[in-house]
Parts: structure tokens; sequence; C-alpha cells
């Protein structure tokens, strides 16, 4: 999952940033919504986490524009407004939720994961792919129900590899969705990532090697 941080604050951006990594995501972060804008423009993203002001401009502003262009992408607001007023604002302008200033960061990474699976419907709580189990809302992983120890970037890239069980996914696929600019990958650091997920998954090998294209887990399974 890919999320762009709009913070304008030097301190509290780069924070933000570093706790949704450590939760598993890919995090871009912009410092105006010029920046934003300019990301929003050439990535695609899960999720926006944005300041309500900042001083180059309103992020309902930035929102408001990416909606009329029929863009849904959930955003969720980071605020020291807590009138009902502005909360009825931010969703006006199509916020689809609001946290107030301050703010534990456990609760900002769980409305960041609720928001990407209110956007995802028809995704299984639980993913399935032979005997590998992937339990979403509680990020664990197993194989033969035998609990995994895993990074959150080998976790990252497993859930994709679940989610397209059984089609090929490409590098360049994998990149986008479990890396970020903060991060840029090196030419083979998704082989190496592969490699590592293979030996915490253990034998017999789940994930198939497309030559020159990418990786495919197992043609039987399912999610």
């Amino acid at each position: 999952m890919r999320v762009l941080v709009l913070e304008d604050d030097p301190e509290l951006g780069p924070v933000v940033a570093a706790q949704l990594r450590d939760a598993g995501f890919a995090v871009d972060l912009a410092r105006t919504p010029a920046e934003a804008d300019l990301k929003l423009s050439v990535n695609s993203y899960d999720c926006v986490v944005a300041d309500r002001s900042v001083p180059d401009g309103d992020s309902l502003t930035l929102l408001a524009a990416h909606r009329r262009t029929g863009s849904t992408l959930p955003s969720l607001l980071l605020t020291v407004l807590d009138a009902v007023s502005d909360r009825v604002a931010d969703f006006e302008h199509g916020a689809a939720d609001h946290l107030v200033k301050p703010f534990a960061f456990a609760e900002l990474v769980e409305r960041v994961r609720t928001l990407y699976r209110r956007e995802q419907p028809a995704r299984l709580p639980v993913l399935r792919a032979g005997d590998l189990e992937v339990d979403l809302p509680r990020r664990r992983a197993s194989r033969a129900e035998v609990l995994l120890s895993l990074s959150a970037k080998e976790f990252a890239v497993l859930e994709v590899l679940m989610l397209r069980a059984g089609e090929v996914v490409t590098r360049t696929q994998l990149i986008e969705s479990c890396w970020d600019e903060a991060n840029e990958p090196m030419s083979n650091v998704v082989d190496v990532l592969i490699g590592q997920l293979r030996r915490r998954l253990g034998p017999p090998d789940p994930i198939g090697t497309v030559r020159g294209v990418g990786y495919r887990l197992g043609d039987e399974a399912q999610a």
C-alpha cells in the first residue's frame, strides 16, 4: 500500500512518514499542495494523509480538484480544527476521515488501514493460497498453520502476491506498490526481497519466477 503524506511541518511530516513506513506502508512526503499535486499526477496511491491547512494553500482545495477529475482516492485530514462545521466542510470537500491534532500514531495507522480496506469491498480479510494464509486485519502470515516472522516489507510483498495469486506480478508493479521515493529501489532490490521472503516461507517454494518479467504465486492459489 502506497500513501502520500502532505505535511509542511518539518518535524511532524518526517515522523508521520516514518511511523507509517514502520507499519508496512510505502510513503511519499510532500510539503506543499503543488508538490502533492505533482506526485498525485505521476504516482499511484492508495490513500492521502494531509494537513488541513498548509502555508501555501488549502488541502481541501487540492482534494476537491482531484474529486472533480473523477478520483476516488480516499483521504484523511490532520487538523487542529474540531468544530462540527469544520468536520462537515472536510467531508463536503471529499475527505473520508478527519483526525484532530495531537493524535496517537497508533490511531493514525489504524485509520489509514481502515480507509484502505473500505476501498477494497471485495477483498476477504484472510487471504489463502495453498497452505499459505495472510490475515490482513491482524497483519499475520502463516504457512501450514505455523506463524511466519516477516518484516513489514516482506509482508507487503507477500500481500501483493497473494492478492494476485496465480497471476504474474511484474517487478515494476511490486516496486510501485511496496516501495516509495524515499527508498528508491536499486535494480535488484525486488529480487533480493523475494529471496528473503522465500527463505522465510521455506520449501517447497510457492513463488515462481517468470524470467525477465516478475513472479507468480502458485497457479492453484486462491484468495
